[in-house]
């Protein structure tokens, strides 16, 4: 088997699985649209249709788009090698402000989103466009050298001319020597010129699932053996694309049978119309190894009208497939994902048949069947038709409340709504799709309490946040693929506007290998929330600045302008340059050196406080001082009064002191005279009694001795 039958196959298969697949992607399709043809309604009946996949997808879509390309900077390259610090910013902004835009990538990925939410997988296509493009304008008053020089470019033909004269005024000399003016004829044309022009650039599309092609056996793009699209384009399209017009020419029509690959040429067919016939057009990624190496190389080839060798376009080896798959929900070990209508649909039967019955029961409760004796009434027809004032007639002698009456059909309706609330709540609970995911405080609805409310917030943004990383991851390989494009193909530098600046981008020189982040804003939450986390951060970089000066090692110009940009954004402004000034590196530095040369205004306030408090101080001195002299004069007059007093009152003791000696001794000499006087009168005594104890021994013994 030759290469182009392998080709042939691996197509057919693809094309066979996308076939196979096509009766779900049309169901999830008809249930978005309200087309529910697995659940039919009764004649007579309510053929009311629910929409929930509709509604879930409209409530979470919003904060996804958000979320994702809200805000200018969608994508953010980073460095991978060093001095890849300038070129990365370069690259994100160039993509962000041009690529993006010109390229209608938001349109695009907002397509893919969409799909992967009702489709499984949304894919994106990027590719360089290269065609020739005819433009027609119109030139009056051209003179031969201005026509000749309009005609001097490359790629402009004449397509009409049309010569005639116009009088303008000329000044020419007169006789006199000075200048006259007179009118003068000169021969002028008017043309219609045609400029045929190559028109580069870069194109971004979201791929329609039905004209997808991918291998039966693949679980990611990158492993899977085919990886395409097939699509109609026109003959004239291919011949501006620079293919050759006798081939194209000679291509079949989209979906005609012929065996030999060619068609008959239709010599009435206007060449206008020719240029419009549609063509199928296979814009594939193949990996098969067609130099005999033993390796399946990744190839990209194009055929128009087959996919056999003489159909082929373009035969090239490359290094990745420039289409990507955006799936809001993964499944391990599948390509395809999880929709929010794979969950959803059956809900979406469930209550279309529970709110057809329950519009049925109301309907019969508004207009019951009526119940009519037959030959009670003379006239059915105000029965069958009923009008307002207009009388239904009974016979004579009947009674009316037997003739006629009303079927009582019970009500059970309100039954109904507790099974409609359940199945809303499983629907929540499968999708995370709430009115919190949808920027919708859950307590603008009830009043809840602030804590049961944060719950209920962060219980349904937590999905949604999933989603919304899973879409940012699924994206990067469509901004590696830019940038990888812009840095082969452009080939001169780039001068655009931005910032209120002139910026020239030259790409040949970048990093073609530079990582790539998908910004996610500041998270699927509500847009209070944040602005909350803005102003907290804003907060804290204001502490900084004010504790450590506007030169600190925390807080740069741009990370406070970052923070500002970031606030305008989550307000929902698009434009934060309306508002703020992004600051200019340079002026900064000499603002900084400014400053360090100027004394700080702080502390020359706080030098000046400093002088005041000294002053302040001194002053208090003084008077503390002369409050102490005039203390300490009063203290020595009360010592010297005090030492006086305690002299005078030492001498006053000193004198009664000698006075009270002196009477003491008079005293004591008086005592001792008085002793003596008595000592003496005592002795005196003594020697009379001595001496008359004397002479009475004498007597006695004289006595004794005349007794003898």
């Amino acid at each position: 088997m030759d290469d182009f039958a392998i080709i042939s196959t691996m197509v057919d298969q693809s094309q066979r699985h996308a076939d196979d697949q096509a009766a779900e992607r049309n169901r999830a399709n008809d249930y978005y649209r309200g087309v529910m043809a697995d659940t039919p309604s009764e004649d007579g009946r309510s053929s009311f249709v629910s929409r929930d996949v509709r509604a879930q997808i409209k409530k979470v879509l919003p904060s996804i788009y958000r979320t994702i390309l809200g805000s200018d900077q969608v994508s953010e390259y980073q460095p991978v090698g060093e001095g890849d610090e300038d070129d990365a910013e370069q690259a994100s902004d160039y993509i962000n402000y041009v690529v993006l835009p010109e390229s209608g990538g938001k349109t695009a990925i907002y397509d893919a989103i969409h799909d992967a939410l009702l489709l499984r997988n949304g894919i994106l296509k990027w590719w360089h466009d290269e065609r020739r493009v005819a433009k027609f304008s119109r030139h009056s008053g051209l003179t031969e050298d201005e026509l000749a020089q309009l005609l001097s470019d490359d790629g402009v033909e004449l397509v009409e001319r049309s010569e005639r004269e116009e009088v303008i005024e000329q000044e020419i000399m007169g006789p006199d020597g000075g200048p006259i003016s007179m009118a003068v004829p000169i021969p002028v044309s008017d043309v219609k010129i045609r400029r045929e022009e190559i028109a580069r650039e870069i194109r971004v599309a979201a791929v329609p699932r039905e004209r997808f092609l991918i291998h039966p056996d693949a679980v990611t793009l990158v492993d899977s053996l085919l990886t395409g699209e097939v699509t109609e384009i026109r003959r004239g399209e291919l011949i501006a694309m620079g293919y050759d017009q006798a081939m194209v020419d000679a291509l079949p029509l989209a979906d005609e049978d012929d065996t030999d690959g060619r068609r008959d040429l239709d010599i009435d067919a206007s060449e206008a119309q020719r240029a419009n016939d549609p063509i199928d057009y296979y814009d594939l990624y193949i990996r098969i190894d067609r130099d005999g190496d033993g390796i399946a190389e990744l190839r990209h080839m194009c055929f128009a009208g087959g996919v056999t060798e003489q159909h082929l376009l373009v035969d090239e080896e490359v290094d990745e497939v420039q289409f990507c798959d955006v799936a809001a929900m993964r499944q391990p070990h599948q390509w395809e994902g999880i929709s929010l209508a794979d969950d959803l649909m059956d809900i979406q039967r469930v209550k279309t048949v529970l709110l057809r019955e329950t519009l049925d029961n109301i309907y019969w409760q508004n207009s019951p069947q009526p119940v009519v004796q037959e030959g009670a009434v003379v006239d059915m027809d105000p029965v069958f038709n009923p009008a307002f004032g207009k009388p239904i007639r009974t016979r004579d002698g009947v009674d009316v409340r037997q003739a006629v009456g009303f079927q009582q059909i019970p009500f059970v309706a309100q039954q109904s709504f507790s099974m409609l609330d359940y199945m809303d709540g499983e629907a929540s609970d499968r999708t995370g799709v709430s009115d919190a995911s949808a920027g919708l405080a859950p307590d603008a609805l009830q009043n809840m309490t602030a804590k049961a409310s944060a719950m209920i917030e962060q219980a349904g943004i937590g999905q949604t946040e999933m989603m919304v990383r899973t879409i940012a991851e699924s994206l990067k390989p469509l901004f590696r693929g830019l940038l990888r494009m812009i840095i082969r193909h452009q080939d001169k530098p780039r001068t655009i506007r931005l910032r209120d600046e002139w910026v020239s981008f030259d790409p040949r020189h970048w990093n073609a290998e530079m990582d790539v982040q998908v910004n996610t804003g500041l998270g699927a939450g509500t847009r209070e929330r944040d602005m909350l986390m803005m102003q907290q951060i804003l907060g804290l970089q204001e502490r900084l600045i004010g504790a450590f000066g506007a030169d600190n090692p925390y807080v740069k110009p741009d990370d406070l302008y970052a923070a500002l940009e970031k606030l305008t954004e989550s307000a929902g402004i698009k434009t934060p340059g309306l508002f703020f000034t992004k600051p200019d590196p340079a002026e900064i530095q000499q603002r900084m050196e400014a400053a360090r040369k100027q004394p700080n205004p702080e502390m020359l306030k706080l030098q000046a406080s400093m002088k005041l408090e000294e002053a302040k101080m001194q002053t208090q001195q003084a008077k503390e001082r002369a409050q102490m002299e005039a203390d300490l004069q009063v203290k020595q007059a009360e010592i010297q009064a005090d030492s006086k007093r305690q002299a005078d009152e030492l001498a006053s003791k000193a004198l009664l002191q000698e006075q009270k000696l002196a009477f003491d001794r008079e005293k004591f000499a008086e005592e001792m005279a008085f002793k003596r006087e008595q000592l003496a009168i005592q002795r005196q005594d003594e020697i009379h009694k001595f001496q008359a104890e004397t002479m009475a021994r004498e007597a006695d013994r004289q006595t004794d001795q005349e007794a003898a």
